[in-house]
């Protein structure tokens, strides 16, 4: 089946690259995401990429730091998430490059949209580390800021759980998964699919999202292809 899409952003948060270890990186995990983008990237989908850094760091839980240094530290656990799971992509066939808002020495180059394209066009996966660079804004509004930038066709958010519910299915047995949902519902309802800042962020600039869970067998390239199980996020 063909590609639904000509250029995404996919999210994966830290805790899905640490899979059952909950901390770190699930080598297994990594390389089952990577074969899935190494058949996008052979179809000619373009592919960039934005991690949180939840397997390293959740400083936002500590009131002995200030959160503008946690902030800080989280941005550098994206870098080094951004580094490692290039390098399975590396290991899988495909070519990468690495992109922050701030100088890296020689790890990685500063974003810029004319170079994230140039690299695109090039056949790379693009990885959009450290954040937007700033304290305060988290890695669900760098997603959202980096896809309106690039101009991505849609944000692919795998996550833990398989959609949007209108509960926590952990807590209620009875939640209801939707199939589609609007973002303003999302924002009006603060049902915490992605924060606040990033869903208003998505809804100016019409920017659709696709929430799915990673754990189900294909479910990058199923997305994709419009047939996953997951949940569209309309405008």
């Amino acid at each position: 089946m063909a590609a639904k899409y000509k250029r995404i952003l996919l999210k994966l948060s830290g805790e899905a690259l640490a899979g059952e270890n909950k901390t770190g990186f699930d080598e297994e995990t990594c390389l089952k995401i990577a074969k899935q983008v190494k058949q996008l990237a052979d179809d000619g989908v373009q592919v960039g990429v934005v991690t949180g850094g939840g397997n390293f760091w959740r400083g936002r839980s500590s009131e002995n730091i200030d959160r503008t240094k946690a902030d800080q530290i989280g941005m550098l656990a994206t870098v080094m998430n951004c580094i490692y799971v290039s390098e399975i992509f590396r290991s899988a066939g495909m070519k990468t490059s690495i992109l922050t808002p701030f100088e890296c020495g020689s790890m990685t180059k500063v974003f810029s949209k004319d170079r994230a394209n140039k690299y695109f066009e090039k056949g790379m996966v693009v990885f959009f580390a450290g954040g937007t660079g700033h304290p305060y804004f988290s890695t669900d509004t760098t997603t959202v800021l980096r896809a309106v930038e690039i101009e991505a066709d849609i944000i692919l958010l795998a996550k833990s759980i398989d959609g949007v519910y209108d509960s926590d299915p952990a807590v209620n047995p009875e939640a209801k998964k939707f199939d589609e949902i609007a973002i303003d519902d999302i924002i009006n309802k603060r049902l915490g699919v992605i924060d606040l800042a990033a869903a208003v962020l998505a809804m100016e600039n019409h920017m659709p999202m696709m929430i799915f869970g990673l754990e189900e067998k294909d479910s990058i390239i199923n997305t994709v292809q419009g047939v996953t199980q997951g949940t569209l996020v309309t405008l």
